[in-house]
């Protein structure tokens, strides 16, 4: 392994270790991920922007500060920050080909600042799905995202920018945001750890603050490395209502899990999981119970008609009307999935009464929290499917889960219950490898390389230090690799 490489697979943690003490320059670290970035980023894709020259000066002020011992608590990691979340001076696209806001933002993230007064380098931001609308990364705008496990499939999204660069090994954190799994699908696909905190957790700039659905959190290729960002941009902000009193740091060194008890439910109702998925996940959970944790198979009533028409048309929609507008007046703006989904939610919204809305956004609540009367934590599987083609809108023709096609290629993702009950901690880390049919594979046949499967650690309301005690402790029984191959 070249040397580059060997830095570029470096953990964040790790990482500022080796700065403290001297043995690494943040010079050097960024150069490395700029190096691999030289090499794999155009296959990849996960780059909406690069600041890379800016990242070096950064850099070169982050060694004088070590140099001084004036270092911040994240002097010098280089960070990939999803392109939704405004960068002031930075035009915010979200995939659109003509942003329905061209002009630079004026002001920044509330996370990407505490992340930069914390001596955090933003390098790169991260490509999405347009108008973060589905669990895809391509769009007219940037192109492709492909998975770094696999080049013909997909990174997932919408924050699938952020979780292939983790994968590629061009990124040491990364950000993200979540309204039905924008988080938790991408880093499943992409094989690292994503992490959606409870509403609040983590402040979010007004109106989206108001959201209840909506949560920004952090990714990174170890469980130890997402605490590590979350507690850099926890915490209450002035500027969000909305946001939650400050809590106990998350823990960065594992906690023993040992007596704990876990619900497992492999099929949460009738939410389509393929064989191969459920394999991984019951591994993880036989792990977990090898090292003394109490894990229960259990039964859940979740019913995927009920979740989606909870789900689709949900929200402020105005943003979805704007776009399908353009795109009547200029054809070709939108990708085929982004008119569909903003068409079926608009009709969504007109058909389901807000009290009835209501009403199921409290009985599918009272479901996701009902295992939390017994449990410690709820395992599930994060997505349904170990993988989905790159580039593939599913709109002539749909996606499979085990042969059996699903209605729309997003109810493949277990996520969006718990942005409904959104103050539930909610982690996915790797569950294991999954081969699957290669779209790119030669007519002999050959199969893919393994592609990554991802296991969600839910907690009750609030406790986010026992979804990170599971994540950690599956992260020392269940290891899995930390940079794509």
């Amino acid at each position: 392994m070249a040397a580059s490489d060997q830095l570029a697979s470096l953990g964040a943690a790790e990482a500022l270790d080796a700065f403290a003490a001297r043995s690494l320059s943040p010079v050097e670290l960024l150069e490395a991920l700029l190096a691999r970035a030289e090499r794999v980023e155009p296959a990849v894709n996960a780059f909406a922007e690069t600041m890379f020259q800016r990242a070096l000066e950064r850099a070169r002020e982050a060694e004088a500060r070590y140099m001084a011992g004036t270092a911040r608590p994240l002097e010098g990691l280089p960070v990939a920050a999803k392109e939704a979340q405004p960068l002031a001076g930075q035009v915010t696209s979200e995939g659109l080909a003509e942003p329905l806001q061209p002009e630079p933002a004026a002001s920044t993230a509330f996370l990407l600042q505490r992340l930069r007064d914390a001596g955090a380098i933003i390098h790169a931001r991260t490509t999405t799905s347009e108008l973060c609308c589905m669990p895809v990364s391509h769009a007219r705008r940037w192109g492709v995202t492909r998975n770094p496990w696999d080049l013909g499939k997909s990174a997932g999204g919408s924050s699938g920018g952020s979780a292939a660069a983790l994968a590629a090994g061009t990124a040491t954190m990364a950000t993200g945001s979540d309204i039905g799994g924008s988080i938790r699908a991408p880093a499943c696909l992409a094989g690292v750890v994503g992490y959606k905190p409870p509403h609040g957790r983590v402040p979010t700039e007004p109106p989206n603050n108001a959201e209840t659905w909506l949560h920004a959190g952090p990714l990174a290729r170890s469980v130890a490395d997402t605490a590590l960002l979350a507690n850099a941009i926890a915490g209450p902000h002035p500027g969000d209502e909305h946001s939650l009193p400050a809590a106990p740091p998350l823990p960065t060194e594992p906690e023993d899990a040992a007596g704990m008890r876990v619900a497992f439910c492999v099929r949460p109702g009738d939410l389509p999981v393929e064989a191969a998925v459920a394999a991984n996940s019951e591994r993880v959970a036989a792990a977990l119970a090898a090292a003394g944790v109490e894990v229960e198979p259990i039964e859940l009533d979740w019913r995927l008609e009920e979740i989606n028409e909870a789900m689709w048309g949900h929200g402020d929609l105005s943003r979805a009307r704007a776009a399908l507008d353009r795109e009547r007046q200029r054809p070709g703006q939108l990708s085929p999935y982004a008119v569909e989904c903003f068409e079926r939610s608009l009709a969504a919204a007109a058909a389901v009464p807000p009290d009835r809305r209501a009403d199921l956004e409290r009985r599918l609540t009272a479901s996701a929290l009902e295992p939390f009367a017994d449990f410690d934590a709820l395992l599930i599987p994060t997505m349904g499917v170990a993988s989905m083609a790159a580039g593939e809108d599913y709109a002539d023709r749909p996606l499979l889960v085990d042969g059996q096609p699903l209605d729309h290629f997003c109810d493949a993702a277990l996520t969006p219950i718990f942005n409904i009950a959104n103050a539930c901690p909610v982690l996915t880390v790797p569950s294991g490898l999954a081969t699957v049919p290669d779209p790119c594979a030669t007519a002999t046949g050959s199969p893919s390389p393994g592609v990554p499967t991802g296991i969600q650690i839910a907690a009750s309301p609030h406790q986010d230090a026992t979804a990170f005690c599971l994540a950690a402790t599956i992260e020392q029984v269940a290891p899995w690799p930390k940079l794509a191959p």
